[in-house]
């Protein structure tokens, strides 16, 4: 190994030992422990050499955040290799389950990466690599399933600029990945439904990390299982249960 390419590998071994840090912070501490100090007396180097790897602190916190996602989009894509492809709507429930499985399990990697308010700091990570587990998903059920939407005209007036400008990113992000998805597939209605499917489950996911549910709740799997068979009953998918 020349000395260039040693050199090389340091770097690449100390950027990766810094996000392993700072995550390993954010877990034990909150968001409020992850500061280039505190990294920085962890390492035993100090906090201005930090400025070698990244420009800010907002972008070391977006490096953490892709790796929060990668390593969430690797858990709901081995969920999802357990249910056959022809079996679209088993796919959007294990989505769903494999989302809460993991929000529950990582309420501070939830909390950066799908609760930090947006300020000018792009900490969210769809749609690459995350969100396009979603799509993907979202895309076989549109093409295979006659869902029960609400068509253009019933859509509020005042969303309908908005949500035609979802769907056009959706549909261009999807021919990235090399699925085709036609517009007549993808009406405005069907958009509104994602969005408002989308709302609902975050909503409850983050009502039970957080611990603020209106009322005590032993067995939270059950609430959330109740919704998610009540939205697809919602939107004509039949739910399967665990």
């Amino acid at each position: 190994m020349t000395q260039a390419a040693r050199r090389d590998r340091n770097r690449v071994d100390t950027d990766q030992s810094i996000r392993t840090v700072a995550r390993t912070l954010l877990v034990s501490r909150g968001r409020q422990g992850v500061t280039l100090r505190a990294i920085a007396r962890e390492m035993g180097i100090t906090a201005p050499a930090l400025y070698r790897y990244y420009d800010s602190f907002e972008d070391l916190i977006r490096h953490v955040c892709t790796d929060i996602c990668a390593d969430l989009t690797a858990e709901l894509a081995a969920g999802l290799a357990a249910v056959p492809d022809e079996d679209p709507p088993g796919q959007v429930f294990a989505v769903c389950r494999g989302f809460r499985a993991w929000a529950v399990r990582h309420p501070q990697e939830f909390s950066l990466v799908f609760a930090t308010p947006a300020s000018g700091q792009p900490t969210d990570c769809t749609p690459d690599p995350f969100g396009r587990i979603f799509l993907t998903v979202a895309a076989r059920v549109l093409t295979g399933q006659h869902l029960a939407v609400p068509a253009d005209q019933e859509v509020p007036e005042k969303l309908r600029a908005d949500l035609a400008e979802f769907r056009a990113t959706l549909i261009n992000t999807l021919a990235e990945t090399g699925i085709e998805l036609p517009e007549h597939l993808f009406p405005l209605g069907a958009a509104y439904t994602m969005v408002r499917f989308w709302v609902r489950l975050y909503g409850q996911v983050a009502l039970e990390v957080f611990g603020r549910l209106p009322f005590s709740v032993s067995v939270p799997e059950v609430m959330f299982e109740s919704m998610v068979a009540e939205l697809a009953t919602e939107i004509g998918l039949t739910a399967k249960r665990p």
